[in-house]
């Protein structure tokens, strides 16, 4: 090397060498402005530290916590929220006790997607809300909730409760019923049924939510009273979750919602509610549903005609298929007619698993399906399906209905070509094999 090439290296190599490392500079820097009088630099300080979403920032995120500025606490939430250790489960909890109100609900969303893996983002409190709402109708088995088998701390529940009971902040306390629904929280459903019961409509329709999430069916009876709310959104939220938990209890007074209501949106969550019942008194108003002029309604009056077992009802159905223009409707009568031993429409059911409009419903007909005994072995053939929504939607159907003869297929699936179906697979696998032991 020529000397002056050799001077230059060498003057590059020192004043590396005479440099701060990098991460130093920026923890001075980081640290420097946390420490700024102005709240607003301090929030942006915390922010930058959150950014790396590294396990190292957790003590200082905490510690943030302790910020006398709210705005400082809730980026400290949303910096623990985003990482993916157990450390960050204490700190978390303790912010749900914060006084101020958006801290406390972002640290109830971080908590839930601990274990979902869908965290809060800012500006986006109470995202479960909003999924919910545009798959209302299939909010059972939608994606936004813990995988089947995975267990939940309990002092995480705890954490949710208290925040659940403590009312004088409503919005956490709705956060928190959401929350508890998404974690299937059995510990929390006594209270849940109190928060049902709640003269706040938004607690109660999130608590009877959270109820059908969770399904524990022995409260089911407990909501019946409900259907005679002063509130139309808590009835027809109840009229949903009475018929999910199986109340046969609630029969008489769906009907007479059903046939006497001057609300459109009422009769429509009674006819909802009575169809997941199936109850066979109610199958004349399910066929006579099932030709009425409103989509909605022929849903579920198919769904009913399904679930009440009647095989009478298949001519009706075999008709309704044919002249129903309405690409839901013919989805639900194909569920009806799958469901009472006719397979011929299975293979309808299965492809619409590949579509971004009807594939969360189809995934909820199959699921309900899939446990029916005998009936999974009829799926395992489409788990060569050349379409890879297809493939994906079925481990997603095995996850919360196979069985010990689905392990095999699926790990056959988890050395998909496509990584989402591999990976769907691998979820499906960890709960079909908790399931059976």
């Amino acid at each position: 090397m020529k000397p002056r090439k050799l001077l230059f290296a060498s003057l590059c190599v020192g004043m590396l060498l005479l440099r701060p490392p990098l991460a130093l500079t920026q923890t001075a820097g980081e640290a420097q402005g946390l420490n700024n009088p102005d709240a607003n630099q301090r929030a942006k300080a915390a922010r930058e530290v959150a950014k790396s979403s590294d396990p190292s920032s957790i003590e200082t995120l905490a510690k943030l916590l302790n910020d006398s500025s709210p705005k400082v606490r809730r980026e400290a939430v949303l910096g623990l929220s985003s990482i993916r250790s157990s450390q960050v489960i204490d700190p978390l909890i303790a912010a749900t006790r914060d006084q101020d109100e958006k801290v406390r609900s972002l640290a109830i969303e971080g908590l839930a997607g601990y274990y979902t893996g869908e965290g809060p983002r800012a500006g986006l409190v109470g995202i479960w809300q909003k999924t919910w709402q545009r798959a209302r109708r299939r909010f059972v088995e939608e994606n936004l909730r813990v995988d089947p088998g995975v267990p939940v701390d309990d002092k995480v529940v705890a954490a949710l409760v208290a925040a659940l009971n403590d009312i004088a902040l409503i919005g956490p306390a709705r956060e928190a019923a959401g929350a508890l629904g998404i974690l299937l929280a059995q510990k929390a459903v006594p209270d849940l049924v109190k928060a049902a019961y709640s003269p706040n409509v938004a607690l109660a329709v999130e608590a009877l939510n959270a109820l059908g999430k969770i399904q524990d069916r022995c409260v089911g009876p407990q909501l019946v009273n409900l259907l005679d709310s002063q509130s139309k959104d808590v009835k027809r939220q109840a009229a949903v979750t009475v018929g999910i938990l199986k109340a046969q209890e609630a029969v008489a007074k769906l009907q007479a919602m059903y046939e006497n209501s001057p609300d459109r949106a009422t009769r429509a969550r009674a006819l909802e509610g009575l169809a997941y019942l199936g109850n066979p008194a109610s199958v004349p108003i399910f066929h006579r549903a099932l030709w009425s002029s409103e989509d909605e309604l022929r849903i579920y009056g198919a769904e009913g005609l399904g679930r009440a077992g009647q095989t009478s009802a298949l001519d009706d159905l075999a008709k309704a298929v044919l002249a129903d223009k309405n690409a839901e409707a013919r989805l639900a009568i194909d569920f009806a007619i799958t469901s009472l031993g006719k397979i011929d429409h299975l293979s309808d059911l299965v492809a619409e698993l590949d579509s971004r409009l009807r594939g969360d419903a189809a995934q909820a007909y199959l699921v309900e399906l899939a446990r029916q005994p005998g009936f999974l072995p009829r799926l395992y053939p489409f788990l060569d399906s050349e379409r890879e929504g297809v493939r994906r939607g079925l481990c997603t159907v095995l996850m919360y209905a196979g069985d010990k003869s689905s392990i095999a297929h699926l790990e056959k699936l988890s050395q998909d070509k496509n990584t989402d179906v591999a990976t769907e697979a691998l979820r499906a696998l960890r709960a079909v094999r908790l399931r059976a032991g």
